[in-house]
């Protein structure tokens, strides 16, 4: 996945005038661009992988959670549900999950108006600078000689300590409050449920951080003049222990099962929930964080929101331990992975780089 330079190609000059630049993807585009950058070419990706549609019979899971919390057969029901998939897919999607669809519609909107309003109203947000609770960029490694990803995004850190309402902007800045107060919520009985499959108490997860921290990523990716040559997001698996992801009906988004790539059609008012790292590792390879990508469209924009549950944001939180629960050991069932921190957790997962590799192996016992 990685994109050799040319001989005569100054990668990080033209890495520096998109990120100087502070118009985005999206700026590229209005400009007239008809050819891709050099920068953006993915010379390697992986073309012995099938990739498309599913096979017959092979269907990421579709769950409802009509009457979750209010009928006890349904939610036992449900739960049997959310166990294999997470054992088998790592991936599902939810309808009547609760929050409007309404809700659903004005944040694809919001993030639209955002990244659609002039150049100007965005620049003040443009930065790289990992502290700040909201920030605007293009997806660019200055670091590495890493092919940059077509999309721009908006980020926000919502929880615990959200940022001030001003900090947030004026073309999303009621929309993303009402949503994610609506994620969070979601969050809450999806733990429950993940917990009781596992079976443990329901508030087990809750209790040990994982419902927490929120991390907004609000993407935007234009129409693509060489979709082929590059992609909207790499291969990767994420880092936290959740993620809710809405995404708009223009697709993209694929998961790797069974060593082929299968599409994550979008259904209406759904929402796609996708396990992270951390949530493998701590119930002990039960459940599965798996490899994911979004290839790039000639049409567009597509705009997706991915909201990730994880705590490692705060000061407080950073050196909390976290490895394989306790109740789910047994003589027949030993950890396969030490214990880490979160620092040490993240510190060595972006030293390794996110595409196309998972930073679980580093942290097994065996």
């Amino acid at each position: 996945m990685i994109a050799t330079p040319e001989p005569d190609h100054d990668w990080k000059t033209e890495l520096m005038a998109i990120d100087q630049s502070k118009s985005g993807i999206k700026g590229l585009v209005d400009a007239g661009l008809a050819k891709l950058p050099r920068v953006f070419v993915h010379d390697h990706l992986n073309l012995n992988i099938k990739s498309g549609p599913a096979p017959d019979n092979v269907n990421i899971p579709v769950i409802d959670f009509a009457g979750v919390n209010t009928d006890s057969t349904l939610r036992a029901m449900i739960i049997d549900e959310i166990r294999n998939a997470c054992m088998k897919w790592g991936f599902f999607q939810v309808v009547n999950h609760g929050i409007p669809v309404i809700t659903l519609e004005e944040m694809i909107n919001g993030i639209r108006r955002f990244h659609e309003q002039e150049p100007e109203a965005k620049e003040k947000l443009y930065s790289r600078d990992e502290s700040k609770k909201v920030t605007f960029n293009t997806k660019i490694d200055m670091s590495q000689t890493m092919a940059a990803y077509w999309r721009d995004t908006l980020t926000c850190v919502m929880a615990p300590n959200p940022p001030a309402t001003q900090e947030l902007p004026g073309t999303c800045r009621d929309i993303m409050l009402d949503y994610t107060n609506n994620v969070m919520n979601l969050g809450t009985t999806l733990f429950e449920l993940i917990s009781e499959a596992l079976g443990l108490n329901p508030n087990h997860l809750k209790d040990i951080g994982c419902t927490e921290g929120l991390y907004v990523m609000g993407h935007y990716s234009p129409a693509c003049p060489e979709p082929e040559l590059t992609m909207g997001t790499g291969v990767h698996t994420d880092s936290g222990f959740l993620t809710v992801l809405l995404q708009d009906q223009i697709g993209g988004l694929q998961v790797l099962h069974d060593n082929r790539w299968i599409d994550v059609t979008p259904i209406p008012g759904a929402l796609i929930i996708n396990l992270g790292d951390l949530l493998q590792l701590i119930s002990n390879d039960k459940f599965i964080s798996v490899y994911h990508r979004v290839v790039a469209r000639n049409i567009g924009p597509r705009i997706s929101i991915a909201s990730f549950f994880r705590t490692y944001i705060e000061p407080q939180n950073a050196f909390r331990r976290y490895g394989p629960i306790k109740e789910l050991l047994s003589e027949n069932n030993p950890p396969i992975y030490k214990e880490t921190n979160l620092v040490d957790y993240f510190k060595f997962k972006h030293l390794k780089g996110v595409e196309g590799t998972s930073a679980l192996a580093h942290f097994k016992l065996f």
